[in-house]
């Protein structure tokens, strides 16, 4: 999987997409300290351990780089930026019976604003599986020779 770049300073805004899932009961909103537990712990039996560890790591960072998307008081969907890089976005995922409802788009958006707001020009989408996602959602672009990048000899 390649890595993306995503020019921040250009970005489509996040609050019209984050007020319709609040009218559909879902918030996007960046994670608290005392949720590191539950938020974690849900990652890893989701998604499993690499991501846990990287979503773990995000919430030492001040401030706190991990946005989740809850749904009657559970999590369904978490994102993270400046896990195992500085300036790279991800992990990110959503619980499968939570897709197609626009919170990866919201939660890719809220980190990325995010990261524009800590002084950032461009993103890098590290390993980035959906390419066609990150395009749409952000107009992320290739990152041509970055495969496998950063995640190479990673240990399994």
């Amino acid at each position: 999987m390649p890595d993306m770049l995503v020019k921040l300073y250009d970005l489509p805004p996040v609050e019209p997409l984050g007020a319709q899932l609040r009218a559909a009961g879902v918030d996007v909103r960046r994670a608290l300290a005392p949720e590191k537990h539950l938020v974690v712990d849900w990652v890893r039996s989701t998604f499993g351990g690499h991501w846990a560890s990287e979503c773990e790591t995000c919430f030492a960072n001040h401030p706190v780089s991990c946005f989740v998307a809850t749904e009657g008081g559970k999590c369904v969907g978490f994102a993270c930026y400046e896990a195992t890089c500085r300036d790279f976005f991800g992990p990110t995922g959503v619980a499968e019976a939570a897709r197609k409802r626009g919170l990866g788009k919201a939660l890719l958006l809220a980190c990325l604003h995010a990261m524009q707001a800590e002084g950032y020009a461009y993103a890098i989408i590290g390993g980035a599986g959906p390419t066609d996602f990150y395009q749409k959602a952000a107009e992320a672009t290739v990152i041509e020779g970055s495969k496998p990048g950063i995640y190479r000899g990673l240990l399994r």
